[in-house]
């Protein structure tokens, strides 16, 4: 139903109040989607160009109706690691088109999902990727890359106080756009302080930004998965990756159904029936997929617009795509990807430590709002074999098999999501129930059907 005090068209505030709305959706996506990039090596003005178009192209394919954003996602960045880890802090720009490629495959997962929404229902496909699979699966994402945060905080333990004390701050006790960008506001104040107190930081900042030019075409043949085909290719290493960041995708679309569902509530009309969970995820997994053809990270809805939708109360999907217009314009700025890339280690540490903490306390409260039985062996043996296959293996080395002449690694969390998947299948007292009610909120009911 709805809210008679919103405003559904932005034809009725004028040309200016529009460009403001168009500029704080940019804002609330900002922060998180240029970490991405500089987390993994990917290029900045290639992110946000994909960004903006992966944004345009979802809006296009659902219709024009749901204002969504879609951003970098940090679903991801464990596959990344995995298969194109930092080496001395510098991008692994060997094994980046590797990693996107990888991507690339998981975002096709979403339109296998979609199909199989439009033909069964959610309620039947969703049976396969209940909480109990996918809330650990969620939860060792975070764990799994707590350390390549910590052990960027070392390179200046005081600058990345520094970020994390802003981000919690903003966060508990901030108001307004402060409260909705608390990630942003963590980068610029630690960037700055950094800044202040260390000459080295703002020596390097200055030879970067000075030669980059203030116009420039988006690099977006760097780290693209076709050039693997005209360098040394290695059928092993990329069937590794496919293996490797694939299964992330099952997360993924849990959230993605979940963002639906939020933005539905908060809009007051039911995008999870009209134009349907099928398209939206085929918008979102062709988004993921263009971008990564071209080198930029997975996209994903950003929960952070949805928060911009609810202070704002202006629904009008405009408005976001005005803010993917304004993203792909910023895409062909250099000199502002350079101050990007010129971020100290302790900022990205600092940031990064919080909000791989808070994917992981995502996933906790995917299990914990969804009443997960723990009293039942079945789900304690479940996430036991997923949270001690995906830690275990991330510090102790991946499974590697060997196929003739081609070796496949698999990591922690490719381990773990598939075992998941596979013993919530086999194993008897199945006891869960995905439904979506006539307002688009989803409901999870665990123990309530008859045995």
């Amino acid at each position: 139903m709805e809210n008679n005090e919103a405003v559904y068209d932005v034809k009725t505030l004028g040309t200016p109040k529009t460009l403001v709305l168009g500029v704080q959706h940019l804002f609330a996506m900002f922060g998180a989607t240029v970490l991405v990039p500089a987390l993994t090596g990917l290029n900045v003005s290639t992110t946000l160009l994909f960004a903006g178009l992966g944004t345009l192209l979802f809006h296009l394919i659902t219709g024009r109706k749901v204002p969504a954003f879609l951003g970098s996602s940090f679903a991801f960045l464990g596959g990344y690691a995995a298969i194109a880890p930092m080496l001395d802090g510098a991008p692994n720009t060997a094994m980046l088109p590797y990693a996107c490629f990888g991507v690339a495959v998981a975002g096709l997962v979403y339109l296998v999902l979609a199909a199989f929404f439009k033909a069964f229902g959610a309620g039947k496909v969703m049976r396969y990727f209940p909480p109990i699979v996918t809330g650990p699966i969620i939860i060792c994402i975070g764990l799994s890359l707590a350390g390549s945060a910590i052990s960027n905080c070392r390179t200046n333990w005081l600058i990345a106080l520094v970020a994390i004390i802003v981000v919690v701050a903003c966060n508990i006790w901030g108001k307004g756009m402060v409260k909705i960008v608390p990630i942003l506001l963590g980068v610029v104040a630690s960037y700055l302080f950094a800044l202040i107190i260390a000459p080295s930081a703002r020596a390097n900042v200055a030879a970067a930004v000075s030669s980059a030019k203030w116009f420039g075409l988006p690099v977006i043949w760097e780290n693209t998965v076709f050039s693997i085909f005209s360098t040394n290719f290695d059928a092993g290493l990329l069937l590794t990756s496919v293996i490797t960041i694939a299964p992330i995708a099952l997360a993924t679309i849990v959230e993605h159904i979940g963002d639906m569902c939020a933005i539905s509530s908060t809009v007051g009309k039911n995008f999870v029936a009209d134009p349907g969970l099928h398209r939206t995820l085929v918008g979102d997994g062709l988004a993921t997929t263009l971008a990564s053809l071209f080198g930029a990270p997975a996209n994903t809805t950003y929960g952070e617009n949805t928060g911009v939708l609810a202070l704002s109360k202006v629904y009008d999907p405009k408005v976001v795509r005005l803010a993917a217009v304004f993203a792909i314009v910023l895409s062909f700025c250099p000199k502002f990807a350079a101050l990007i890339v010129a971020m100290p280690a302790a900022t990205m540490g600092g940031v990064s430590l919080v909000l791989y903490g808070m994917i992981s306390a995502v996933g906790v409260r995917n299990v914990v709002e969804n009443q997960v039985d723990f009293t039942k062996s079945r789900n304690v043996l479940i996430a036991a074999m997923i949270l001690g296959l995906a830690v275990g293996l991330s510090y102790n080395g991946a499974i590697v098999i060997a196929i003739g002449s081609v070796s496949i690694s698999l990591s922690g969390l490719a381990v773990a999501a598939l075992v998941g998947i596979f013993m919530n299948a086999v194993l008897p007292g199945k006891d869960y129930e995905f439904g979506v009610n006539a307002q688009g909120d989803t409901s999870v009911n665990f123990g309530s059907r008859a045995k």
